[in-house]
C-alpha cells in the first residue's frame, strides 16, 4: 500500500513545514496574549502580599546547562537586610499553552515566584537549560512595582584555521 495521500480511506497528506511553522507560531502569539494579560493581576496580587510584609525585593537566581535547570535561590530583602517569604498562600492565574483557558493555581508565596520566573523565561529564552544553558537573576522591585530579568547565555566557541603551504 502506498505512503500517497488517499482520500478514499480518509487520509490527510502531512502538514508541510511551512504550515507546522504557521500553527506553532499561532499558538505562541496566542499564548504570550493571554500570558501577558494575566501579568498585572498576578504582579499586583504577589507584590500586594510582599509589601504587607515589608519585603521591597526579591532576588531570584537561576541556573542552567546541559538540558536541566534550575532555580538555584529565592533571596528576599526588607531594604538592604535579608527578610524571610511569607508562608501565606497566593493564587496565580496562568495561562494553559494550547487552549483558551486560563487556570487558577494555588501556590505558597515562594512556589508563586518560582512559577513566574520559570513562565518568564519559558517566554523570553525558551531553551535556556539546553546545551552550555544560561544563568541569571530575576529582581522582583517590590517598591516600583517590577520585574527585571538579568540572562546571561554560555555557548562554546571554536575557531578552526587550516593552512597550506
Amino acid at each position: 500500500m502506498s505512503d500517497h495521500h488517499n482520500p478514499a480511506l480518509g487520509q490527510q497528506p502531512p502538514a508541510s513545514p511551512d504550515a507546522f511553522l504557521a500553527s506553532w507560531e499561532q499558538k505562541e502569539r496566542a499564548y504570550r496574549e493571554r500570558a501577558s494579560a494575566v501579568l498585572d493581576g498576578n504582579k499586583k496580587a504577589l507584590f500586594g502580599i510582599l509589601a504587607e510584609h515589608g519585603i521591597t525585593a526579591v532576588i531570584v537566581n537561576f541556573d542552567g546547562y546541559g538540558d536541566s535547570g534550575q532555580i538555584e535561590d529565592i533571596a528576599a530583602q526588607s531594604g538592604d537586610v535579608a527578610a524571610e517569604l511569607p508562608d501565606e498562600r497566593i493564587e496565580l492565574f496562568r495561562p494553559a499553552w494550547d487552549s483558551p483557558d486560563i487556570e487558577r493555581q494555588t501556590h505558597t508565596v515562594r512556589e508563586a515566584i518560582e512559577a513566574l520566573s520559570y513562565d518568564f523565561l519559558a517566554q523570553t529564552h525558551c531553551g535556556w537549560e539546553n546545551n552550555d544553558g544560561a544563568y541569571g537573576d530575576f529582581t522582583f522591585n517590590v517598591t516600583e512595582g517590577s520585574i527585571t530579568l538579568d540572562y546571561n547565555e554560555r555557548y562554546t566557541a571554536t575557531e578552526n584555521y587550516s593552512h597550506e603551504f
